[in-house]
């Protein structure tokens, strides 16, 4: 891990997602791209080509003040932390950025959202989730020791899933993290018997291992949503984060079916990181 993304908006969440970018880039000798969205006014960009310019110039050199003022902090002392100012909105364009500077991580902090605000407008987090091609760890709280050491990795374990459990696997080997894999059985058209998930958990390790080595290893959840089976299981198990694969669906397709992994990563106390399915 060499290179960090943190979207900075100087509130108290956003602030949590850098001290936390701060723990993992001291472990692991990262730098930290903190990166402000300056979003432009539709009032400025309506007049004039000068006063454009003009103003443009001034909001960005008011942003880049207060955003050297907010990155003084003790915790970032003696980690190579790059400001980043963008005059675009936050969202998909945080995912431009990732492969402009090759990162391998962001980090978002989230307060979640509820209700109709979540339905209509969602968050800033979900919509960087939406997007992002490369592993999203949202958090939600101030960090302590950000400890990884047990993960549960949610997944109905289909052939489109192999490609973000390998990355998840590569990246927890990284962090020295023992990966607890968690099938959720739900009720209504997405129920299955037994002999049906193991026969699916067995064809998914053949394909992503090679082996069966994990298969003994495997939990079997049954609950009311996929949701809450996760965030149940995570929280009996002690798990100390968790990891789970998202569409990353955008538009009406989005908007009618949502996505599992948003509403995780939305709704849980514990660090998320999403593993784009490709």
């Amino acid at each position: 891990m060499k290179k960090i993304i943190v979207p900075v908006d100087f509130s108290e969440h956003s602030n949590y997602a850098l001290q936390s970018a701060a723990i993992l880039a001291k472990k692991y000798d990262a730098e930290i791209l903190a990166l402000h969205m300056l979003e432009i006014s539709e009032t400025i960009l309506t007049k004039g080509e000068n006063d454009i310019e003009v103003e443009t110039i001034f909001f960005l050199r008011l942003a880049e003040k207060r955003f050297a003022e907010f990155l003084e902090q003790d915790y970032l002392k003696d980690i190579k932390v790059t400001p980043v100012v963008k005059h675009f909105k936050v969202f998909s364009e945080v995912n431009d950025v990732a492969k402009e500077h090759n990162a391998d991580l962001i980090v978002m902090g989230s307060h979640g959202s509820s209700g109709l605000k979540e339905i209509f407008i969602g968050s800033n987090t979900e919509k960087v989730v939406r997007h992002a091609e490369i592993p999203v760890l949202v958090v939600k709280n101030k960090p302590t020791t950000l400890s990884f050491e047990n993960v549960v990795f949610a997944t109905d374990f289909s052939e489109k899933t192999v490609t973000p459990y390998l990355n998840a696997c590569k990246l927890f080997e990284k962090l020295g993290s023992k990966l607890n894999l968690v099938y959720i059985n739900t009720p209504g058209d997405g129920f299955s018997s037994t002999s049906e998930m193991e026969k699916t958990v067995v064809n998914f390790l053949q394909k992503a291992d090679g082996n069966l080595d994990k298969l003994s290893e495997v939990k079997y959840v049954s609950d009311y949503t996929v949701e809450k089976g996760v965030l149940n299981y995570a929280n009996v198990s002690g798990a100390d984060a968790i990891a789970v694969a998202t569409h990353g669906r955008t538009g009406l397709t989005h908007f009618l079916s949502g996505s599992i992994s948003e509403d995780i990563a939305n709704h849980a106390a514990l660090p998320v990181i999403t593993f784009r399915i490709k």
